[in-house]
């Protein structure tokens, strides 16, 4: 069987790697108290951009999230991974590889970082490991980064990480008040950024 054909539930992957301040890993049972708190924590920045945030989930909520997380991470189809700082031990944020296409290894890289982390370069450093991890563990083939056209702080990343433009796609998705929005499409491709 070629490797672009093996089952997906077959593959050996890790649920862990570091990077130079971050232990990345799949969500585990039990890590719902440390999301629910972070995410209370950040409500305000995460709501203009994610849907799941415009109520406050109870504890009980997100541990429910991060169960079924971790299942879909054992069956390989969305592999989310939380991000700690490794001195700390604190959740620093959340990121993982989605919306996955295991025929054309293509992987969505999406990401968010608590309030009292950003601007530290928490999230640079997660996507660069991250993209690394999709190259080297799982043979990526393409990566992609989509996000809502007004938000100009992710796009950053995107850019910064020599992700490249590809375009917008208008009227793509309607934002967490049902308006109609444009998505920014960057992608890094094997043999042309990598």
């Amino acid at each position: 069987m070629e490797p672009d054909q093996i089952e997906p539930i077959l593959l050996n992957i890790p649920g862990s790697f570091t990077s130079s301040r971050l232990l990345i890993r799949a969500a585990q049972w039990g890590d719902g108290a440390a999301v629910n708190e972070a995410v209370h924590e950040s409500l305000a920045e995460l709501r203009p951009w994610m849907p799941w945030a415009q109520i406050a989930p109870t504890a009980e909520e997100s541990e429910a999230i991060i169960r079924r997380s971790h299942l879909q991470f054992l069956e390989r189809k969305d592999l989310r991974l939380l991000l700690f700082n490794k001195e700390t031990g604190q959740l620093v944020g959340s990121s993982g590889l989605h919306r996955i296409d295991w025929q054309t290894r293509k992987f969505e890289i999406g990401y968010w970082v608590r309030t009292s982390c950003s601007r530290q370069g928490y999230i640079s450093e997660a996507v660069t490991a991250i993209a690394d991890y999709a190259i080297r563990e799982l043979g990526a083939n393409r990566i992609e980064i989509r996000c809502d056209s007004r938000n100009t702080q992710s796009a950053r990343v995107a850019e910064r990480l020599g992700f490249t433009l590809e375009g917008i796609v208008r009227n793509d998705k309607r934002d967490v008040g049902g308006t109609l929005r444009d998505t920014l499409l960057f992608s890094k491709v094997r043999g042309v950024e990598y």
